[in-house]
């Protein structure tokens, strides 16, 4: 018979987690991700990045399963091409919950990431994208930033640090929207009580898989919902102090493989 797997699902985050800094998988954390799934794990990316920026690499790994997006926000199956779920951030509350940010800090620079399997990223005049290799449309105003439903909003600040931007975030917005900081120059406002860990539920409902039997990576605060939901977090070394600070264990960076490390131990 047949040894069940120690960890029955593999939560990861991409950017800074299992992704490297150029936006590739390595040879040696792909392997250990298919000595995983071939053991009898589950791997589930779970992001920040809207479905439309993780297509392209789920096509990459192969993967025909379920994806998490949008920070919790979407449920997309990869084998059929469509979101199984999604939560839409209303767009009159975004935009309060901007003005009552701007009244604290002045002007911040947004950007949207439109719902859908085919929606786009949209970015106001002065907003710069932290991962330069996303595509975006940029727009010629605020107001057209809202011509579609949208899964969340990113801020930039021209000299506040995204830890003090997303302080003060969570301060003012209050019940209108859920503040995450999920990398360098990405504080984001997503729909109120969503989060990774949401997502990640909703998702291991379908599979029939529990909290209990699942391990999770990430390198982010937006990560610390996930870590609580699941039977252990491991942290990046290039991690967030708040994600160490609750982390079941810190394995080395992104760069140098952190996933596989602790993938290889535990799926020998």
């Amino acid at each position: 018979m047949a040894v069940p797997p120690v960890y029955a699902l593999i939560a990861t985050d991409l950017d800074g987690t299992l992704l490297r800094g150029d936006d590739t998988l390595s040879d040696r954390s792909r392997a250990a991700l298919a000595r995983a799934t071939e053991a009898g794990a589950r791997h589930l990316v779970v992001t920040g990045r809207p479905a439309p920026r993780v297509r392209p690499l789920l096509d990459d790994l192969g993967s025909t399963g379920l994806a998490v997006c949008g920070q919790g926000a979407q449920l997309y199956d990869a084998g059929a091409g469509r979101l199984l779920w999604s939560v839409t951030l209303d767009r009159e509350l975004a935009e309060t919950a901007l003005g009552k940010i701007e009244a604290e800090v002045g002007q911040v620079y947004a950007a949207v990431d439109q719902d859908g399997v085919d929606g786009l990223t949209l970015i106001e005049p002065g907003y710069l994208m932290p991962h330069p290799t996303l595509p975006a449309v940029r727009v010629g105003r605020r107001d057209d930033l809202w011509c579609a439903p949208i899964s969340k909003v990113l801020l930039r600040h021209h000299t506040l640090s995204d830890d003090e931007l997303a302080r003060t975030a969570r301060a003012v917005v209050g019940s209108l929207a859920t503040v995450t900081m999920s990398g360098p120059g990405t504080v984001e406002l997503q729909p109120c009580g969503i989060t990774k860990a949401t997502g990640l539920a909703l998702a291991a409902e379908h599979l029939g898989l529990s909290a209990e039997r699942a391990i999770a990576f990430g390198d982010m605060p937006n990560d610390i919902p996930m870590f609580r939901w699941a039977a252990h977090g491991v942290a990046m070394a290039n991690a967030h102090p708040e994600l160490k600070a609750v982390a079941d264990e810190i394995t080395k960076s992104n760069e140098d493989d952190g996933i596989a490390v602790v993938l290889e131990r535990l799926f020998a």
